[in-house]
């Protein structure tokens, strides 16, 4: 008999969905989801936001129907976002973050999980993500640090189970730890936005929360936030949050970002958070209306990508449909 060349390991892995699922490396689950979630102080209807579809900035009303629909789709982890009305140039109120903390709390006791962005973008005259020297050239780093980490505390007090530092200021991990543990807050946890890169895709979510640096001085994110050129400096600051105390390391944006997200995984035991972000959202729903692509598909693929790179956790806008979309998969 003549001898066969062909190699004897052949395609059995992919034959039928069944063997498909069985074998699939990457196993995506709903309750590993973070859904974002906007509330703007006065404002009286909620508002749509650019590229993002159905995601809307909710009302102090609203906010509240749209954490029990996202809970009756079997996302229970949120992502706060609170949009004040008032700016600020030196003297800060974080009363209404701390109002919607307590009304969710109040509303859904344990049944959710909150943890809240921390970061002075939305508060500022000027857009940026802390307090600036008087000719506006450059973010004043110290005093940025004891204001957010008062601003953690105030958080905590009213009932965060997270506090989510994204404004990329040197040490504020290890102060707002030391601030809340002296405080007794010793269970609220840091989700670090530990790898977060000065970024074109941050678009929507700029609209949405109405923080785009709008100074003559310093006119973009650059001197603060990482830089897409710069791989080892994000991996460093990353592991510096995990010394200063961060609970979760979270890298954003993700998709575009999943050398950094496995490079961190190689380095780190702490789980890691990829943030699929407003910009990234919006290019995927952009394409699904015009029909390139489907929506649905689209979505998972993405998350499977974050997944396979080293992601524990998903911060996604569509994380409410995480749970309908994944049961669906076709492997």
């Amino acid at each position: 008999m003549e001898k066969n060349n062909y190699p004897l390991t052949r395609r059995r892995l992919r034959t039928d969905t069944y063997m498909r699922e069985l074998t699939a490396g990457v196993k995506l689950s709903h309750k590993n989801f973070i859904q974002p979630l906007f509330a703007e102080e006065g404002l009286s209807n909620p508002r749509s936001i650019a590229g993002l579809g159905s995601v809307q900035v909710d009302t102090t009303e609203t906010l509240l129907r749209t954490i029990g629909f996202h809970l009756q789709s079997g996302i229970s982890k949120f992502l706060l976002f609170p949009v004040p009305a008032k700016k600020y140039g030196n003297e800060f109120d974080f009363s209404f973050a701390t109002r919607m903390v307590k009304a969710i709390r109040n509303r859904f006791g344990a049944d959710v999980w909150l943890s809240v962005d921390l970061c002075l973008c939305s508060y500022t005259t000027h857009g940026h993500c802390g307090l600036l020297n008087e000719d506006h050239s450059a973010l004043l780093n110290s005093p940025t640090v004891e204001l957010l980490s008062r601003y953690a505390a105030q958080l905590a007090a009213a009932g965060a189970d997270c506090i989510a530092p994204s404004d990329m200021t040197d040490g504020r991990v290890g102060a707002i730890r030391i601030t809340l543990d002296a405080l007794g807050f010793e269970n609220v946890s840091i989700m670090s936005y530990a790898a977060k890169f000065s970024s074109q895709f941050y678009g929507p979510f700029r609209d949405a929360c109405q923080s785009s640096p709008n100074t003559t001085g310093l006119r973009n994110r650059k001197s603060y936030q990482l830089s897409p050129f710069n791989p080892g400096d994000a991996i460093a600051t990353a592991l510096r949050d995990e010394q200063e105390g961060a609970d979760i390391l979270m890298v954003k944006p993700a998709a575009l970002y999943t050398d950094i997200i496995a490079k961190l995984k190689e380095s780190t035991l702490k789980p890691l958070a990829a943030y699929h972000v407003s910009g990234e959202y919006a290019a995927i729903e952009a394409l699904a209306e015009k029909g390139l692509v489907k929506r649905e598909a689209a979505h998972v693929e993405v998350w499977a990508a974050l997944g396979r790179a080293g992601a524990d956790i998903i911060i996604s806008y569509a994380s409410g449909q995480a749970k309908k979309w994944i049961d669906r998969i076709e492997y």
